[in-house]
């Protein structure tokens, strides 16, 4: 479900500019991997590979999974996406899941988590050299 913070909260400039004088909404490709996470049962085990047959179902790839440390309030797992966005250009996104375990939801990178879309740059790049 999406969360009336994620929904107000302006978008990163991964996922394209801001407009803060439009009405804030999440970009169409987090709203279609959220509505296909939708039917989550639950548990910390099965986060990984349901964020990673989303990812899949739309074009992308599940980069990495971690602990969220306190980077988002009210997580316990951040799973780090790479998934096509306007134009085909890949973005960086996140899945968390909630501190019960029991819902995962879709964010777009802010300044909270840019440490995390510079790793993920970084480790795309490494993967790509290989």
């Amino acid at each position: 479900m999406i969360s009336p913070e994620i929904a107000e909260r302006p978008q990163a400039s991964a996922l394209g500019g801001i407009d803060h004088q439009s009405e804030p909404t999440l970009p169409m490709e987090l709203l279609e991997l959220e509505l296909s996470l939708e039917g989550y049962t639950g548990g910390e085990a099965g986060f990984c590979e349901a964020v990673r047959r989303a990812a899949e179902r739309s074009g992308g790839e599940l980069l990495f999974d971690l602990p969220a440390s306190g980077l988002v309030q009210d997580c316990r797992r951040i799973a780090v996406l790479r998934i096509p966005g306007d134009g085909q250009a890949m973005r960086v996104v996140l899945a968390l899941l909630d501190d019960h375990g029991t819902e995962i939801r879709m964010q777009a990178p802010d300044e909270d988590t840019a440490p995390l879309v510079r790793f993920a740059d970084a480790f795309v790049e490494l993967l790509e050299r290989i």
